[in-house]
């Protein structure tokens, strides 16, 4: 019998999900803010897709500039411009 691997996504510490406004900070540009509009979590384990080439990022961010770009848990923080405010 072959064992299950748990697909769900792991719970972030905090107030990253779907919906949460985030600051983007990544190494190639200036810091940039958005919402999260999806988590990708299950899809990241490189092991079983081969993906070592073109690694899935977690998070998919929808810039307020209308980019749409992918992130690690590392690039983002809460947005601390809008905290208090309804986004």
């Amino acid at each position: 019998m072959s064992e299950k691997k748990d697909h769900s996504p792991r719970p972030e510490p905090g107030p990253l999900g779907a919906g949460a406004r985030v600051l983007v900070r990544r190494p190639s540009e200036s810091a940039q803010t958005g919402r999260i509009v999806e988590d990708y979590a299950e899809l990241i384990d490189i092991e079983e897709r081969g993906h070592a080439w073109a690694p899935v990022h977690r998070w998919a961010v929808a810039l307020d500039d209308g980019r749409l770009v992918f992130a690690d848990t590392d690039d983002l923080t809460a947005d601390p411009s809008r905290s208090g405010s309804a986004g």
